[in-house]
């Protein structure tokens, strides 16, 4: 199986990299390290997390205020929000 990030999912992590690369130096390698960890474990098990919506599901980071939001799109991952979850549960869907 595949994965691919929306464009506005592209911006969202490029945003938290920042955010936290900037706290402190290498902290932004680590949340990627974190991003690729939450993708492995979609990858094996991709309905094995919580609904959000009737076609979305969200895997959160196990280390970072944050979860991935998907889609399962026939044989490809659509991640569509990476969404840190002090946000309004639904603000992910604007």
């Amino acid at each position: 199986m595949k994965y691919r990030f929306l464009a506005r999912a592209e911006d969202d992590l490029v945003e938290a990299f920042d955010y936290y690369e900037k706290a402190a130096a290498g902290l932004g390698a680590e949340f990627l390290s974190e991003i690729e960890r939450a993708i492995a474990r979609i990858l094996l098990q991709p309905q094995a997390w919580a609904r959000v919506s009737k076609n979305h599901r969200r895997c959160r980071l196990r280390r970072f205020p944050y979860g991935l939001i998907y889609a399962i799109t026939g044989e490809e991952i659509l991640i569509t929000a990476v969404f840190h979850l002090h946000r309004h549960p639904d603000a992910w869907r604007d």
